[in-house]
């Protein structure tokens, strides 16, 4: 089913899975996701990690997913180092495996790519994708702006942009709901109205906080306090179980302004994100 009809019937729950590299990674992706698929996702996405054997795999999952478990699908594909005949190819396959939802990013250069690309910005991927066929696309929105923005306001004038092609947005991982809303005000303003999903991880221990400020998504000064304080009285498990409660929190809080679903990164792991759910859910 397309992502965007299932947007327009009412609240969504997805959950995010990446493609594994190994068979002990794919033993964990396994287990995890049949610990999820009973909470009968909306839809699942699937990462691209750059280079034709990642694009394999992701579409080896996709189409796994979407024909043995009957769950609606996501792929994401990326411009980055692709020709147009090369996407062309792509899209065709994922058409034919019933895949009918596209997730449409610029993505990065793979390390010692030297591979050119017909596409320069996820934009252009975007117009190929709905020239190509009846795909729903989704694409990248960041609550506080791509790292590489010059600036918030260009960074949701090109988002808008690419909305009125795309049919929706999946936002990078954020820990406080005021950002989605002035996300989706900020576009609101530029007459742009299409939905924006809330991407949604927490913060499970205190190391992870350096590479989530890498990743554009501070952790709020506030929310540190709160984990610190957690890991002097009672160690990493309390940490744990202070990220996990101040995401649920986050949560009732998008649900409170109408988001329209929630968007779980799981990172091949079931735990915290049924934690989550259920909280909110049960």
């Amino acid at each position: 089913m397309r992502i965007d009809a299932l947007l327009q019937a009412g609240l969504t729950r997805s959950f995010e899975f990446f493609p594994p590299k190994s068979e002990a990674e794919s033993v964990t992706l396994d287990e995890t996701f049949s610990d999820l698929e009973i909470l009968k996702p909306s839809f699942v996405s699937v990462t691209y990690r750059g280079g034709a054997e990642s694009r394999q795999r992701t579409y080896d999952l996709v189409s796994r997913i979407q024909g043995d478990h009957n769950i609606t699908s996501m792929a994401h594909m990326i411009c980055v180092g692709h020709k147009q005949d090369e996407v062309e190819r792509i899209l065709h396959n994922y058409a034919e495996a019933g895949v009918e939802n596209i997730m449409a990013l610029g993505g990065d250069v793979p390390s010692g790519s030297e591979d050119s690309s017909d596409f320069a910005y996820a934009i252009d991927l975007v117009s190929e994708i709905r020239h190509a066929g009846t795909f729903a696309i989704g694409v990248a929105a960041h609550p506080l702006g791509h790292p590489k923005s010059p600036t918030l306001d260009s960074d949701r004038e090109f988002l808008a942009l690419k909305l009125e092609l795309a049919d929706f947005a999946v936002t990078q991982f954020f820990f406080q709901a005021d950002e989605w809303k002035s996300l989706v005000n900020d576009l609101a303003d530029r007459n742009c109205h299409k939905p924006v999903l809330p991407g949604i991880m927490p913060v499970t221990s205190l190391s992870s906080i350096p590479s989530m400020a890498r990743m554009g998504s501070t952790v709020p000064p506030e929310l540190v306090v709160r984990l610190e304080a957690a890991n002097e009285s009672g160690g990493p498990e309390a940490v744990r179980e202070a990220g996990i409660s101040a995401a649920v929190e986050l949560c009732r809080d998008l649900l409170a302004e109408h988001a329209p679903g929630l968007h779980f990164y799981t990172l091949n792991r079931s735990t915290a994100t049924r934690e989550i759910h259920d909280a909110l859910f049960n």
